[in-house]
Order: C-alpha cells, then sequence, then structure tokens
C-alpha cells in the first residue's frame, strides 16, 4: 500500500473518528480498501483545517500591522479592531460640530488655559499623544484695541484712566517685569499694557468684572485675577517710591508749605481716616458693622477704615488699611504703624494735625472740642481747618478718580487691603505728575467722627496748643470769618 504509516496517536484520532461515523467494526480483507480511503479523507481533512488557521492567523497579523501603521501615520486614537471603541470614535468625532455659542459652559473653567482663536473653533494640543481639545470662546476687543491705538486722543484716554497716556506707560514700564508672562502652547500671554489698562479701569470705574470682561474681550476670571495681579505689583513694586514718610529735606519744605496755610509752625502732615463700604463679611460681622453711617443712610452698613497722612499737595506718605469700621478713628491710630514708630521718637518736635476724632497727643495736634469756645480757640479751630481740608480733599480725589472705593466691593476681605493700598500709590502718581481730576468726580466726603473717651492725652501738648492760639490771634495770623 502506497499510504504512508500513520502513527500509533494518529491512529487513535482516526479510530474514535470512525467509530463516531458509525464506519469501523468489519473484519476481512473486502474491507480494507474502504477503511484505508477513508483514513486517507480524514488526514487529508486534518491537514486543511491546519492550512486554513495559518492562514486565518496571518490574515489577522497583517491586519494588526496595517492597523498600527495607520495609526502611526496618522495619530488616530481609537482601535478599530474594537467594536467599543468604534462606538466611542462614532460619537466622539460630532464634537467638532458644536457651535461656539455653547463654548460658554467652558468658558469659565478653561479660560486661563485657552489658546487665542479668531474663529472661535477648537485648538488643539500638539504631540504625538492624544490630540487634547479645548474650546475657545470667540470675544471681541475692538473697545480695547480702541484705547490701545496711537489715534485716540489725550482728552479721551485720560477721561478713560485718569490719567494721560505718558502716565499710563511710565506705569506700564515700571511694572513690565512683574506682570509679564510668556506665551504658551496653548494660548498667547495677555500683554502687560492691556493686563494694566485692566486693573486701572476696574479701579477707576467700579464696574463690574462682567462688565470689564465684554470691554477687554477676556473671561470674568482672567479679569479677576488680573486686577489682583496688578494691584499686588503695583504695591511691592510702587509703592517704596510713590508712598514714603519724608526725608529731613523734604521735611523742611512740607513744614514750610504748611506754615505758609495755616501759620501754624512745624506741621508734616494732615491725618484724616475715611470709611470703604463692603458686603457683609461671613465671619466677624460685627466689627465691620458701621453704626454712624446705618444711623445716617438709614440703611446697613459695613465697611474697612483707610487712615492717611498727607503732605500740602495732597500726596500720601502714610496709610493704614483694613481695620474694621466700628472701630473709632483714635483706636485705628493706635493699631498703625505710624503711632508705634512716633513712640519711638519719629515725630519728635513736629505735628500731625488730626480732626476732633483723634485724641491731643506730643505729636497729634486737633482743634478744640469744649463747648463755650473763646474767640482765641475759634480763631485757633478755623486755622486747624485750613490743614484737615488738605487731607480731606485727598480723600475726595481719591474717591473720586476710583469709583470702585464707593461701591460696596464683592472682593474678598483678605484680597481688599492691597486693592486700596494700590489706590492710594496710583493717587499719589497722578498727583506728583499734576494729573488733573474731572471736577464732576469730585465727591464730599463725609465721615462721622467720634471725640475719643480721653480726647487730652498730653499736658505738653495742651499748653503747646494754648500758645499757638495765642500767637496766631495776636500776630494777626487768625482770621475772623467765624464771627459771622
Amino acid at each position: 500500500m502506497n499510504d504512508k504509516p500513520v502513527p500509533q496517536q494518529r491512529r487513535r484520532k482516526v479510530a474514535k473518528t470512525e467509530v463516531a461515523n458509525g464506519s469501523g467494526g468489519g473484519d476481512g480483507g473486502d474491507t480494507e480498501g474502504t477503511e484505508t480511503n477513508g483514513l486517507t479523507k480524514i488526514i487529508t481533512s486534518f491537514f486543511f483545517v491546519e492550512e486554513q488557521e495559518k492562514s486565518d492567523k496571518s490574515q489577522v497579523e497583517d491586519k494588526m500591522m496595517f492597523e498600527a501603521n495607520h495609526k502611526k501615520e496618522h495619530g488616530d486614537v481609537f482601535d478599530t479592531s474594537n467594536p467599543i471603541k468604534k462606538r466611542k470614535s462614532r460619537t466622539a468625532k460630532p464634537a467638532a460640530s458644536i457651535p461656539s455659542d455653547a463654548a460658554a459652559a467652558v468658558d469659565f473653567g478653561y479660560d486661563l488655559n485657552l489658546a487665542t482663536s479668531s474663529g472661535g473653533v477648537a485648538t488643539e494640543k500638539g504631540g504625538d499623544g492624544p490630540q487634547r481639545r479645548l474650546w475657545v470662546k470667540n470675544r471681541s476687543q475692538d473697545w480695547w484695541d480702541k484705547y490701545n491705538s496711537a489715534d485716540v486722543s489725550e482728552d479721551e484716554f485720560r477721561k478713560a484712566f485718569q490719567m494721560g497716556k505718558d502716565t499710563f506707560e511710565m506705569i506700564c514700564n515700571e511694572l513690565t517685569a512683574s506682570v509679564a508672562k510668556e506665551n504658551t502652547m496653548l494660548r498667547d500671554a495677555v500683554p502687560v499694557r492691556q493686563r494694566v489698562a485692566v486693573c486701572i479701569w476696574r479701579l477707576a470705574t467700579g464696574e463690574s468684572l462682567r462688565l470689564v470682561s465684554k470691554r477687554f474681550g477676556l473671561g470674568i476670571s482672567t479679569c479677576h485675577k488680573l486686577v489682583l495681579e496688578v494691584c499686588s505689583a503695583i504695591k511691592d513694586v510702587l509703592m517704596p517710591k510713590y508712598l514714603q514718610w519724608p526725608n529731613d529735606d523734604s521735611m523742611r519744605v512740607i513744614t514750610n508749605e504748611f506754615e505758609s496755610l495755616s501759620g501754624i509752625p512745624n506741621v508734616v502732615g494732615s491725618m484724616y481716616t475715611t470709611h470703604i463700604p463692603i458686603i457683609a463679611p461671613k465671619v466677624n460681622v460685627a466689627a465691620y458693622f458701621n453704626k454712624r453711617h446705618t444711623d445716617r443712610k438709614q440703611k446697613t452698613c459695613y465697611s474697612v477704615t483707610v487712615q492717611g497722612v498727607v503732605d500740602p499737595r495732597g500726596v500720601f506718605t502714610d496709610v493704614c488699611i483694613g481695620w474694621p469700621g466700628s472701630m473709632p478713628d483714635d483706636q485705628v491710630l493706635e493699631k498703625s504703624a505710624l503711632y508705634q514708630r512716633a513712640n519711638g521718637g519719629l515725630l519728635k518736635g513736629v505735628w500731625i494735625v488730626g480732626g476732633s476724632g483723634y485724641p491731643l497727643m506730643d505729636w497729634v495736634l486737633v482743634p478744640y472740642t469744649q463747648p463755650h469756645l473763646t474767640w482765641t480757640q475759634h480763631a485757633f479751630n478755623e486755622k486747624i481747618g485750613d490743614v484737615q481740608k488738605v487731607s480731606k480733599d485727598a480723600f475726595a480725589r481719591l474717591k473720586g478718580r476710583w469709583t470702585c472705593l464707593q461701591k460696596r466691593t464683592e472682593m474678598k476681605l483678605q484680597d481688599l487691603p492691597v486693592v486700596l493700598g494700590a489706590c492710594c500709590v496710583l493717587h499719589n502718581i497722578c498727583e506728583m505728575r499734576r494729573e488733573e481730576i474731572e471736577p464732576e468726580l469730585m465727591i464730599e466726603v463725609v465721615d462721622d467722627e467720634m471725640v475719643p473717651d480721653i480726647a487730652l492725652r498730653s499736658a505738653i501738648a495742651m499748653k503747646a496748643r494754648d500758645s499757638m492760639a495765642h500767637n496766631l490771634l495776636h500776630h494777626n495770623h487768625a482770621g475772623t470769618s467765624f464771627l459771622s
């Protein structure tokens, strides 16, 4: 027989197959040919099955290799061999057709990380990894482009930002190193001029962040962050230069100017304390309750205090910011660093003039407050009032320029001192550079003064005040307007 001998294991398989098919079990030579033909068919079938399996396996490997090459060339993130991932790919692709107005849903959360896009479409992160699609809301910057242009007039720019172009440019140059940011792969950084403009506009107008966002074409969260960042930079960079206690040479100039104004010698500053309205805080609310403003306005008022000392030009030389509005002026003074420095001998032999809310001390000169004043005391109070008016007018210009100080701000209480300090610094810059304020912006500053429980705290100061009052009247320095 020409057939190859069948191994023993293969014979067992054949036998089992034959039994299963009912073809085995006969004797004799007549059936030998039939058995041989059946065995040959079975062996051929096994070879055919093995070849088919090899062919199928080869096709699968070729398909996987093709898909791997396709992924490498086209960056496809979905595996088409997996029917579940196929469904994911079909549901993910329509995201590119989301209308641009739906970007508002992610604008607030992604605002600081998105790339700048002119068409309001998705931008993708580069690289070999999965592509990240971020939606950018298309915002108009036409308003800012107008004021950022050299074509805008000086008067129009000053009316918008409460300062001229040169002053604005100087501030930008001073702050560039502190506020400039680098471009990233996802977006271009907001330019320094736009950052500073957002902050100054917000302080000057007191507009809500939503309106500031629309004007400058930036997100609400971006505008809020820019205001705090620029205010912090103003405090760190500009405050040491533009808000400082005068040196000896400046002190002599200041005392001479105040003496020319009032006839009172050795006056180095005019002091006033004002209140800035706030929304009721969540903690320690009673401390910020302002009873005097509440009684006068007939509505509940909460505030923080700003104590300032100014020179004859109305430039702040010292500020104390942020103490609760329930504290009277004398307590705010006692909490200030100025009080500590004065007790250390900084103000020996000179005076700071304050209102009736402050006590008379060795370095604080205040008007007479007792009833039934003499002509001499009336004359002295009139001249003290001239010095007081310098600081009160300075606060009127401060609040007039920076309208945010007139409104209840939604800023967090811990952020408020930095913002108020920045307003004082910007006020000083405008005053030093002779930036005029629009007359209609001037407001009347009203802050009720309470006479301290202990108004006279120095016998030496009492004698000195009486001597000054006598000299003013008898040397024709005191006026007589109090008689009219």
